[in-house]
């Protein structure tokens, strides 16, 4: 079986994989990361979404060994020494959030976003976040929350 090596959230992590083996997968069963979430098995709903490289991914529909030496942030890479990253303080503070199930996936791709695009307006985060579903919130406190946090990274 082939090895794939990288590095997940800081930490260098090597396993032996089937070559059919999803990144999602590899994060949940091997690693015991279970914050990325396998929602829809089809790439659509976004709740599995991963940086690669500081690129948002969605890891159901990545192979293990596309990682492969590759640099992989995971929900809980996120924060730093205990401190919530700006996206994630903003869905608490603008409750985001209902039932969770999304959420990981809409912060991570929320992160990427505002990397790319620092100056953004509520068309454009729901453009941006057609990959990712949520069935509880209706998007707006999301697009509150995403809209807030790139404000507060801007400054």
């Amino acid at each position: 079986m082939p090895v794939v090596t990288m590095t997940v959230n800081g930490k260098s992590v090597s396993g032996e994989v089937e070559g059919r083996t999803l990144l999602v997968n590899f994060i949940r069963d091997q690693l015991n990361l279970t914050g990325t979430h396998v929602g829809c098995d089809t790439s659509q709903c976004g709740a599995c979404v991963v940086h690669i490289d500081g690129k948002a991914v969605k890891s159901c529909a990545t192979l293990a060994l596309q990682a492969d030496g590759a640099d992989v942030t995971t929900i809980e890479g996120l924060a730093a020494g205990g401190d919530l990253h700006p996206v994630q303080r903003a869905f608490k503070e603008h409750h985001g959030l209902q039932c969770g199930f999304c959420t990981p996936g809409m912060i991570m791709t929320a992160v990427d976003m505002i990397r790319r695009k620092p100056e953004l307006d509520e068309k454009t985060v729901r453009e941006e976040l057609e990959g990712n579903l949520c069935r509880c919130t209706g998007y707006h406190n999301i697009v509150k929350a995403i809209l807030a946090a790139s404000e507060e990274m801007r400054a």
